[in-house]
């Protein structure tokens, strides 16, 4: 099975680039794609409950894109990037899991795999 590895690394202060990483993701997720979404820079507070939602004209709510991506695809914080940020797994959404940069390397390089950096 194919799968798509997207990487975000902006947060809210760009939140074109951040609802389009959410957005691929998301229609990947719908299509009955494996999708992985990694979030690094400020893109990880993203991962966080009761951060202010992101949103756009023609575009649905960031909050709506991050539940389709939990619900059918993973979503994972950078290491670095959440100790940074003395952020711990249990400031995280549930299904949100924290991995470094051996664990995008392995899923990016996999035959089957396509990846995308927003």
């Amino acid at each position: 099975m194919p799968r798509l590895v997207v990487k975000c690394t902006w947060g809210a202060e760009r939140p074109e680039t951040l609802l389009q990483a959410f957005t691929v993701a998301a229609t990947a997720a719908a299509s009955g794609v494996d999708v992985s979404l990694w979030l690094t820079g400020d893109a990880v507070f993203q991962a966080m409950p009761g951060v202010a939602d992101v949103e756009l004209p023609h575009s649905p709510p960031l909050s709506h894109l991050r539940e389709a991506v939990l619900a059918a695809g993973t979503v994972t914080v950078c290491t670095q990037c959440v100790q940074r940020r003395d952020i711990g797994a249990r400031d995280l959404l549930e299904g949100v899991r924290i991995a470094g940069s051996a664990a995008f390397v392995s899923e990016s390089l996999d035959p089957d795999t396509t990846a995308l950096v927003y």
